[in-house]
């Protein structure tokens, strides 16, 4: 074995090819290793570890920069520069992130990477503060598995061709993004790839870039030959690679997005160790908006290169024909061309992350709310007990959207109360909504839902009482229900209400309150510091009513365990209660 004496890219210095070859065999096995284990990114790791190889023995990091675009496939990068316990060793794995990451390794990783099409952008700055300070080091940006469909990615091709000097672009066209490729510039690399690189047309070329192409982009030796030809290099070149997105394990070659991610597996036959359970909100809202879909021919589903998210698999998109679109990882066009669907008339609803819409700030605000176009956007994920790299958290999403004037926000506590939520949101013509789908089990209603809420900000007061009022928040309503049982039993009759709406306040039922209440807490599976709570506090500032907030502290978690973030923020059931007693 090779592996087990690399500690670092100066360790591959002295390899033959054949020797590297048989090292991207053992990288390729101790990726296979983690994420079997661990789970992870498969396929995207998968093919390109021949040119992570090819990249460590040609350059010289960490003198060279690396920048990885959303560093999605730098797990054979992070097994050769000193952290492959985290992939041969299962005690040690929690300790490896899935993206790159100076916090893990301040010497080979450049920059935290969690999102899409930024690596280009980050490369153009490192190549301008290189020529300022003099520095004579490569730039070497990895873009490519969907990544190149966002408009960063064209800034930044725009930024480097005006800058002029030593810039090196490895575009990893496996022909795929998540799920198969959306938008116009993929049939000129098509085209590209079907001439050998030699097309008259060339999308890199008009940047104003130089360009070599790469068929065999899991051939170590063709890769370090075509690397070796761009070192030093005085200008900006793109190095166009053809790999295949899970080279080397027939299941994530066989469906590629399938294995695009995927959780713990068995490598005999890539079933899952631990299939889950019990129902998923999110793959019944993606059943139901595919049955919609036939009932409603104006309706359209929008994706961000995210489709799978909300369980809009292959046969599904196909089935919706013309009802569906994916705008590729472009999450800002998802957004505007949500706002111009229902201008015309149409029944928009793009579907992401909360973590995704981040990007979207000012489409939201400025293509969408603005203007008041009656688009729906679903807002996935948002719970603490969602995705936790903290590249990824979608808990800040309450701050970021509730805010935005002429939007309305809405938070659904069952599944009954989402499709109800949904269905009037896309019939209805007088607002710009957006749902926050809940991300924590599934729970159900056991009475009817209301149909209609275009009387905004009117809450519902599921249960009266008096003294303490617990306004519970979309995913924790289940949570606020236990807290207002247990109160019950020490004797406190509390009022348990379910806002709805994120975007506003129930002016008179909080006055209301005022009469038969001395404290009101709010719980929300989110950010404090702009969330929900705060509104409320803020509503009751000049009066005497006390208020008690419950949510997250703001603060990038990583990797966190769950049931421990609960307690650090008072947030578990028994906390809660506590608090609150204590206060009366």
């Amino acid at each position: 074995m090779y592996i087990e004496n690399i500690n670092s890219p100066k360790d591959l210095k002295g390899l033959t090819i054949d020797q590297l070859n048989v090292l991207a065999d053992e990288v390729r096995e101790g990726v296979l290793n983690r994420v079997s284990e661990h789970g992870g990114h498969v396929g995207p790791n998968l093919g390109f570890t021949e040119a992570t190889v090819a990249l460590h023995y040609v350059f010289n990091a960490p003198e060279d920069k690396i920048v990885f675009d959303v560093s999605h496939q730098s797990y054979p990068h992070k097994m050769l520069t000193g952290r492959k316990e985290g992939f041969l060793d299962v005690a040690k794995m929690d300790g490896i992130s899935g993206y790159s990451s100076p916090l893990e390794n301040p010497e080979y990783d450049n920059f935290e990477v969690g999102h899409t099409s930024t690596s280009v952008a980050l490369a153009s700055g490192l190549m301008k503060g290189r020529d300022v300070l003099g520095g004579h080091e490569n730039v070497i940006a990895v873009i490519g598995d969907g990544s190149l469909s966002g408009g960063e990615a064209f800034e930044g091709l725009d930024t480097v061709g005006e800058i002029g000097t030593n810039a090196i672009i490895i575009f990893n066209d496996n022909e795929m993004s998540i799920s198969e490729n959306h938008g116009g510039i993929y049939r000129n690399l098509q085209e590209l790839r079907e001439t050998n690189g030699q097309a008259a047309n060339n999308l890199f070329k008009a940047f104003g870039l130089d360009y070599i192409y790469v068929e065999e982009g899991n051939n170590v030796g063709k890769l370090v030959e075509a690397f070796q030809k761009v070192k030093d290099i005085d200008h900006p070149i793109v190095v166009h690679i053809h790999t295949e997105k899970g080279h080397g394990y027939a299941p994530a070659v066989e469906n590629k997005e399938g294995w695009h991610y995927h959780m713990p597996f068995n490598r005999e036959d890539g079933s899952l160790k631990n299939p889950g359970n019990g129902e998923d909100m999110t793959a019944l809202l993606g059943q139901w908006m595919a049955e919609q879909l036939k009932k409603d021919p104006k309706m359209v589903c929008i994706a961000a290169g995210t489709a799978p998210a909300f369980y809009f698999d292959k046969e599904r998109r196909e089935e919706a024909g013309k009802q569906f679109i994916d705008v590729g990882i472009a999450e800002e066009v998802g957004v505007a061309i949500a706002s111009a669907m229902a201008k015309r008339g149409a029944h928009p609803v793009f579907s992401t992350f909360a973590t995704f819409l981040q990007r979207t700030y000012d489409q939201l605000s400025q293509d969408l709310a603005v203007n008041g176009n009656p688009a729906v956007i679903n807002v996935l994920g948002s719970s603490i007990y969602g995705m936790n790299d903290f590249t990824h958290i979608c808990f800040f999403d309450i701050p970021m959207l509730s805010h935005i004037p002429n939007l309305v926000y809405l938070a659904p506590t069952t599944y009954e109360e989402l499709i109800a939520m949904e269905t009037w949101a896309i019939q209805q013509e007088q607002y710009s909504v957006a749902i926050r789908v809940p991300a924590y089990g599934c729970a159900h209603s056991l009475e009817e839902v209301d149909t209609d809420y275009s009387q905004l900000n009117k809450y519902k007061v599921a249960h009266r009482g008096e003294k303490v009022a617990v306004i519970a928040v979309g995913d924790f309503y289940q949570k606020g229900e236990a807290v207002v049982n247990a109160l019950a039993n020490d004797g406190i009759d509390a009022t348990l209400i379910n806002p709805r709406y994120l975007s506003g306040e129930d002016e008179a039922l909080l006055n209301d309150l005022k009469k038969d209440h001395q404290l009101v807490a709010t719980i929300e599976d989110g950010s404090l510091d702009g969330g929900f709570g705060e509104r409320i506090a803020r509503f009751y500032g000049p009066s005497d009513m006390k208020v008690i907030n419950f949510g997250v502290k703001k603060q990038l978690y990583d990797r966190y365990d769950v049931n421990e973030l609960l307690r650090e923020n008072h947030l578990t059931e028994e906390q809660i209660v506590a608090d609150i007693k204590a206060i009366l």
